[in-house]
């Protein structure tokens, strides 16, 4: 191969690697800014709650596209972020909404506490979603063979005192569990019963406690609903 001919092949390969190279990072861009715009676009409790439901059958039948989890989205979201739904979830490992809903980076203001229990701390955190992000819904996600729940209900079956501060957590638990304890023979059901109950108190509690909340529900901007997950199958199923 002549000298003046290596040189043309080495311009074209330079020349196609350019081109290439801008084209890719003009559909990066466009994709990262379709990316952020996913969540942002969300702006009714329907669209959301609808997403959610998408998402959580992509999950459980093994189609998840896991979005939003690149480090371009990392960097895309760096300076600000617009979640399109809070969650209140438990403090349990295997429970976690971005992955059960299959969602990423910046999509899910997700709260977790043992119980998924509505306090005031936590209620300032809804708040502040509810607030500076505009969150057209908030789920109180249960789940089940609640370990928090399983504590209430057999420290306040036998009477005994939990460790440390977990006494704190079975407290706060007892005005839904006790009502339910006898109901029974089955310990299963009373700790499955339980879960609902509960989901349904955190809703309520949203709203009894919170006049902002309150005042979004009644003008049709934010919804509160409360949801069950399976911990055999993963699917998430609405509690009324």
């Amino acid at each position: 191969m002549s000298t003046s001919a290596a040189s043309r092949r080495s311009l074209l390969v330079s020349g196609g690697a350019a081109a290439l190279g801008i084209g890719l990072l003009g559909a990066g861009s466009g994709s990262a800014q379709a990316a952020v715009s996913r969540s942002a676009a969300v702006t009714t409790p329907q669209a959301a709650l609808e997403r959610l439901l998408r998402g959580n059958r992509r999950f459980i039948t093994g189609h998840a596209r896991h979005p939003d989890q690149t480090v371009t989205h990392l960097h895309e979201i760096a300076s600000g972020q617009h979640p399109f739904v809070t969650t209140i979830g438990c403090a349990d490992s295997r429970v976690s909404p971005e992955i059960l809903f299959d969602e990423g980076l910046g999509d899910i203001f997700d709260n977790r506490v043992a119980g998924n229990l509505v306090d005031d701390l936590l209620l300032g955190s809804v708040e502040f979603a509810v607030e500076e992000f505009a969150t057209p819904l908030i789920l109180v996600l249960g789940h089940e063979r609640c370990g928090a729940i399983s504590a209430a209900v057999e420290a306040l079956e036998s009477g005994s005192t939990p460790a440390g501060h977990i006494g704190t957590i079975v407290e706060a638990l007892r005005p839904v569990v006790e009502p339910l304890l006898g109901t029974s023979a089955d310990p299963a059901e009373t700790i499955e019963a339980a879960v609902r109950a509960n989901v349904r108190a955190q809703v309520q509690a949203l709203t009894e406690q919170s006049s902002l909340i309150a005042e979004r529900v009644a003008k049709g901007e934010v919804r509160v609903l409360g949801a069950r997950y399976d911990l055999d199958n993963g699917k998430v199923t609405l509690v009324h």
